[in-house]
This record gives C-alpha cells, sequence and structure tokens, in this order.
C-alpha cells in the first residue's frame, strides 16, 4: 500500500510538471466581423516571410505546413483551438513541428449557408469572384505573420488575432481589346437559393469597331477562373526574358508580346474569343455541366451566358461558327462540351484533358481497382508487382522524366486538411463535386476514404453511368453522337503527362481509331520525349490559324465569310 502511495506521488510530480501541449488559439474582434462565424481555421507556418505564409501552403508550390479546424459559429473574441489533435499537412500534427523559429499567420474561410433547391442545407465557401482562394477570397479573416518560436516539447499557447480582412477583388479595367461581362444566372439563383453569378471576357479581333457589319466565329477557351484575356493575350509587349521564351517553345508557346503581335497583326484571322467564369462552393470551375452536387451549370451557361454574349457582340451564333479550347480542367471542359453537344459547337481543339476514361483517373482504375492509394491490382504490365506484400503507392504527379513528386495519399489528406465533407475546393475533390452523387449529408459522396484510400464502386458506376467518363459516353451513344462530332475532335497532350493524363488520351484514341458508323476521324497528337503538362502541337497563334481554316472548310454552303476576312 506505502509502495502503491509513493508511486502515485511520483506520477503526480510528473504530471505537475509536464508543460501544457503546443496550441494556437485563434479569434477574431468584432471590429473584424461582427457576427458568429461558421468555416474552417487554419494554422500556417513557414520559414520564409515572403510572401505570406498564407500563399505558400500548395504542395506544388512550396507546401508549407498548414493545420484545419471547423468552426460552428464561432463568436467575436472567441478562441478557436489547434492543437495536436487538429490534422495537418505535410505534417500530421503540430506535434510533429521541429522546434526552431517559424513565421506563423491564421486565417479564417468564411461559409454560407445555403438551402438548395434539392432540400439539402449545407454549408461552404462563396466564391467572392476570386475563384476559390482562401487565402485571398475577400471577407476572409486572416492574422498579420508573427515570427515565433515554437517546440512542441516545450509546450505553450500561441495566440494569433484574425484582425485583418482580405479586401473586395480589384475588376480589370474594359480596354479597346477586352471586355467583362457578369450577370446573374436565373437557373444558378434558384438551385443555390442564393444569386449566383456567371462571366465572361472577351477578346475582340483588331477591327470590331471598324467593321461594324461583320459578325465573327468564336473560340470558346476553357479553364479554371480567371479575369485576365483569353488565349494569354496582353497588350504589355515588353519583351519576355531569353530563359522564359525558352521554356515556353519546349512546349510550343509563344510570349505574350509574340501572340499580341499576331492577334493584331495583318492577315491574321478574325475571330473572337472567350472565356468563361463560373465558380462553385465547391471549385474555381463548375466543369461547364449539369451536376447533382453543384446545380445546372451546363444549362445555365448554354442558355444564358452564351445568349447573352451573342445579344451584346456581333457573334455568328450558329454551331459551325463556334469552337471549343482548353487545357487541363478547360482540356476536359471542352471535349465534353464538344461530345454532350454537339449540336451547339462545331469542334474542338482539347488540350491535355482532365481524365476522358476512368479506368485512368490518373493511376486509378476506378472500376476495377479497390484502392486509390495502393497498387493492388495483379497483371497490368509486364513488370506489374505480383506480390500480397508489397503494394506500391500510387502517384498522383510526376516530374517529366518520371520521378514520382506527390501521391495520391499525400494529396487526399492535403485536401481533408483544406475542408471536411468535400469542402476542400481542390481538384479530386472537385471531380467528386462535378461527376458523383449527393451524400446522404448534402455533400458530394466521395470516391474515396480519403484515409484509407478505398474506392466506393458506386460512385464510379453514377459517375460513368452519368456521362462524365466521356470515353464510355462515347461508346455508349456513338449511334447518335458519333455523326455529328466526325472530325471534330483534336486533342493534344504530352507523353509524360504530370498528372498521367495520357493516359486516358490513349484509352480515348483506342476507341475513336477503331470505332465505325461512321468513323470518328480524330485527331491525336503526344508530345515526345519527356512534355509533360501544357504541351501543345503548335503555338496558340498557329491553333487559330488551324481553326479558322477548318471553319472556313465546314462552313454551310454559300456561307459568305468575306466579313470577318479582312487583314
Amino acid at each position: 500500500m506505502c509502495r502503491s502511495l509513493s508511486l502515485a506521488l511520483v506520477l503526480s510530480a510528473i504530471a505537475v510538471a509536464a508543460p501544457a501541449q503546443l496550441q494556437f488559439s485563434l479569434s477574431f474582434p468584432a471590429a473584424a466581423h461582427a457576427e458568429p462565424i461558421t468555416g474552417r481555421v487554419f494554422v500556417i507556418l513557414s520559414r520564409d516571410s515572403v510572401p505570406e505564409p498564407r500563399f505558400q501552403t500548395h504542395p506544388f508550390g512550396r507546401g508549407v505546413p498548414i493545420f484545419g479546424l471547423d468552426v460552428n459559429q464561432l463568436a467575436p473574441g472567441q478562441a478557436a483551438i489547434i492543437d495536436g489533435t487538429v490534422p495537418g499537412y505535410p505534417l500530421s500534427s503540430v506535434r510533429d513541428i521541429p522546434a526552431g523559429d517559424y513565421h506563423v499567420q491564421g486565417v479564417l474561410n468564411v461559409y454560407t449557408e445555403f438551402h438548395r433547391a434539392d432540400g439539402h442545407i449545407i454549408w461552404a465557401h462563396m466564391d467572392q469572384w476570386e475563384g476559390q482562394q482562401f487565402a485571398e477570397s475577400p471577407g476572409n479573416l486572416y492574422s498579420t505573420s508573427q515570427l515565433v518560436h515554437v517546440d512542441p516539447r516545450a509546450g505553450g499557447t500561441i495566440a494569433l488575432s484574425l484582425a485583418q480582412v482580405v479586401p473586395p477583388v480589384e475588376l480589370p479595367p474594359d480596354t479597346r481589346w477586352v471586355k467583362h461581362i457578369k450577370i446573374q444566372s436565373r437557373l444558378l439563383t434558384a438551385f443555390w437559393g442564393r444569386p449566383i453569378y456567371l462571366g465572361a471576357t472577351v477578346l475582340l479581333p483588331k477591327g470590331y469597331d471598324d467593321h461594324t457589319a461583320a459578325r465573327y466565329p468564336v473560340i470558346y477557351e476553357q479553364g479554371h477562373f480567371g479575369l485576365e484575356a483569353p488565349l494569354g493575350f496582353s497588350d504589355d509587349t515588353t519583351p519576355a526574358p531569353p530563359f522564359l521564351k525558352a521554356l515556353l517553345a519546349q512546349y510550343n508557346h509563344e510570349t505574350r508580346p509574340e501572340f499580341y503581335h499576331a492577334w493584331t497583326g495583318p492577315d491574321f484571322p478574325r475571330l473572337i474569343a472567350i472565356t468563361f467564369q463560373h465558380p462553385t462552393p465547391y471549385f474555381d470551375d463548375s466543369y461547364a455541366v449539369n451536376s447533382a452536387n453543384n446545380g445546372p451549370y451546363g444549362d445555365a451557361i448554354l442558355t444564358e451566358l452564351i445568349p447573352y454574349l451573342e445579344a451584346h457582340f456581333r457573334m455568328i451564333g450558329a454551331p459551325w461558327a463556334r469552337v471549343l479550347t482548353g487545357g487541363s480542367t478547360g482540356g476536359w471542359e471542352s471535349i465534353a462540351l464538344q461530345v454532350h453537344h454537339p449540336d451547339v459547337f462545331g469542334g474542338t481543339w482539347t488540350l491535355y484533358p482532365d481524365p476522358v476514361d476512368f479506368r485512368h483517373y490518373g493511376m486509378v482504375d476506378a472500376y476495377a481497382d479497390t484502392n486509390a492509394f495502393l497498387f493492388t491490382t495483379r497483371g497490368r504490365g509486364f513488370l506489374s508487382p505480383q506480390t500480397d506484400w508489397h503494394h506500391p503507392e500510387r502517384s498522383l504527379m510526376r516530374a517529366p522524366d518520371g520521378q514520382p513528386l506527390i501521391s495520391i495519399r499525400e494529396y487526399s489528406r492535403w485536401e481533408d486538411v483544406l475542408g471536411g465533407h468535400g469542402r476542400s475546393t481542390d481538384q479530386l475533390e472537385a471531380w467528386e463535386a462535378v461527376y458523383g452523387p449527393v451524400g446522404d449529408d448534402g455533400y458530394p459522396k466521395p470516391l474515396w476514404d480519403k484515409a484509407t484510400g478505398h474506392i466506393d464502386h458506386t460512385v464510379a458506376a453514377y459517375m460513368r453511368d452519368h456521362g462524365y467518363d466521356l470515353r464510355a459516353y462515347l461508346a455508349t451513344n456513338w449511334a447518335r453522337v458519333g455523326p455529328q462530332i466526325m472530325d471534330k475532335i483534336h486533342v493534344d497532350v504530352g507523353d509524360m503527362d504530370n498528372f498521367y493524363l495520357n493516359l486516358a488520351v490513349y484509352d480515348l484514341q483506342a476507341f475513336l481509331d477503331t470505332v465505325s458508323n461512321p468513323r470518328a476521324r480524330a485527331t491525336f497528337r503526344y508530345g515526345r520525349p519527356e512534355k509533360g503538362h501544357g504541351w501543345q502541337h503548335a503555338t496558340t497563334a498557329r491553333m487559330i490559324r488551324e481553326m479558322a481554316e477548318f471553319i472556313t472548310l465546314h462552313a454551310p454552303a454559300g456561307e459568305s465569310m468575306a466579313a470577318w476576312k479582312y487583314r
């Protein structure tokens, strides 16, 4: 009994002497935001102060440590605590931070309550025309960056006051060449229960104001949210540094001054080019299709935005005079719009598209694989692992020489830190919001478990059966769609695309090369050797010339094109 008492006294003394665990206490003053906030708080650490830590978090960049926690009706002056139980990336916990001096910053991503037309009530971040960037979204709160000593063994509390408010986005002014449009969507407002907007940036051809009788073909360039001009156009003609020019040339991109001189020069096709802005509460871009989670973005773009543009700018407004292009996200959108709406668009120049066949959802076969994180399937190659004891990690991103850079497991954890319930507003969960079903909780149902990688094949089947697997959609609907898209699909991708997007393109080509009644006559070009994400077969100016020639060739008999073919 005495021995037990002595041991208890020793343990008690140790407990008293042990330092408090390391934690970060985040709060905001009423002067910054007077009402309680539902959202997500972040603590970010960096060894560098420039740029601010909040701009250094993405894994494709510096990837500094970030830790995230949901808050529900956090009141002014009330503290949110980020401690060792809160998930982080790339460090799993604040307990894993190496002792040292760090520039530390807190951010609060503000959520909005949506009462959707499907009956679900959810909380998510309402884009403020910044493209779902939590670090720079107007109305979000953040602390100033402060240099502090952090030592998990010593513990202690580091207080961060979220007293700064991100200001509104400064919209670029209209110019002679570039016009900006923003309209409220009736369809999307009805779905989300709050005002939702669509936008467009319009690049006009040389002579638009002088040739008032001319109507023009249109290039619809798809891609991530941005307010800059389409096709990389800029009237800043400062010569690009030699190293940048050489880097761009490796992937067949011209410099901005080179494109400016082509677009505004003599003997260049006179077309209008347009990019869309259609951010959602789940991503910076809707993928331009209808979606159970995002709502009727496809219908809104086709029946509200494009008619508005055609009413306010002199466009021909016929399918043969509407062509598509875009890369990556925009690549998927460009081919999806073409195959789902062949009666609206007349051709696509698709560049390194997001997965167009979900048997290669990156490195994952969404239908056959059981785990997104680990290679477990036998017999998928001459040197495929054949052992039950060794399951290699699947890569999400590689360098063009093949070196893996980040795994699917790591990127899934990164997204899980950014937001629960599919609210990371990042790439993998964006696909789930676009392609997948609504979960019982009203949020996107995940394709795989973010902790284990286990794939839910009911979600994969839903994605395929609702037309988002474009190769599968074409295979099912070729008799109807095929005659309308013959020779209208052109696809470019590097053979070592950083995100393995070339693999699904190979699958698409394998189908289109063998299909008959009718033949597809699609064009596929591959950048070799070691061409990564961003490769295209020609400069943008050269591709525009190809588009103009294609439009001319496919114009209805007797259609005069003299009005827009001026010098």
